[in-house]
């Protein structure tokens, strides 16, 4: 993007911009996975094309498992892209084809014989919009459940209770599951998805803006519940909200234009980026 076509603001909001996401990165409580954690991700060399136009060029990165990885960047960069790639989601309702490979476990997740079931059961999404189906909180959760097969009625019990605390809701709605999740405010039904998500088990959860919709109350609490799933579950995170990357993810992915530019420890790069454009991006020059 020309310089001239950015928005420049003023060297103290920068400053302050930077000051605040430092803030945040410092103060940040989670514990990075060791460097030689298990990686539940590899996306090798990955091109994705919808139809004829090219949307990720060639990226390679790993997520090791029960870490936080946000991704950030201008509108239009790929990381929506790039996240539902993982489970193949885009694929629902769009032409869309691929190069190269994303290893889950080890397993190539574009390979032809892939259980496309299976794989969405193993990574979970949460979208942008708070989702849930019209019919009763009960049955949210435990639809996933009913389509994989199996369980007895106990069981399922169990399993939407517990997806419902882990989703730290369970106080709020334990004496209404009859009703419809509809019902819900914005942030109850965005609890409600990740608990649905939850139910199935998944080894990985993926989240699409989970926040944008959001109030800063509800916001808090999705956070405070990124915090409280980690050690149980890898989580990747899109957001354009960059003092929220800061404050809940340990490494940090920035893209442009369908590229990743830096990929690192989310301390490192919201305070010493490598990397030019990541530093125009987190301190507002541009985006």
């Amino acid at each position: 993007m020309p310089a001239n076509t950015m928005s420049q603001p003023s060297k103290t909001q920068s400053g302050q911009t930077e000051r605040s996401i430092r803030l945040q990165t410092e103060t940040r409580t989670g514990i990075a996975p060791a460097a030689d954690a298990q990686k539940i991700i590899e996306i090798l060399d990955l091109k994705y094309f919808y139809g004829n136009v090219r949307a990720l060029h060639g990226i390679s990165m790993d997520v090791k498992k029960n870490e936080v990885v946000a991704m950030i960047g201008p509108s239009g960069c790929g990381k929506s892209t790039l996240l539902k790639s993982i489970n193949r989601i885009a694929e629902v309702s769009t032409d869309v084809h691929t190069e190269g490979k994303i290893l889950l476990g080890g397993e190539n997740v574009y390979d032809p014989a892939m259980d496309i079931t299976e794989l969405r059961r193993r990574i979970g999404m949460v979208f942008q919009k708070p989702n849930p189906f019209p019919k009763s909180i009960y049955e949210n959760i435990a639809y996933g459940l009913k389509i994989i097969g199996g369980f007895a009625k106990k069981q399922v019990d169990e399993i939407v209770e517990r997806s419902l605390k882990q989703a730290a809701i369970w106080d709020e709605v334990k004496d209404r599951l009859d009703k419809n999740a509809l019902g819900l405010s914005g942030g109850q039904q965005q609890r409600l998805c990740i608990a649905r998500a939850l139910a199935t088990e998944p080894e990985v959860i993926l989240m699409d803006e989970p926040c944008s919709a959001l109030d800063p109350i509800s916001t808090q609490k999705i956070e405070n519940l990124i915090d409280e799933l980690k050690p149980k579950y890898t989580i990747i995170i899109v957001t354009h909200n960059m003092q929220q990357a800061a404050r809940v993810s340990d490494r940090t992915a920035f893209m442009m234009l369908g590229k990743l530019v830096e990929f690192d420890a989310t301390s490192k790069i919201f305070t010493k980026p490598a990397d030019k454009l990541t530093e125009d991006y987190i301190t507002g020059r541009f985006g």
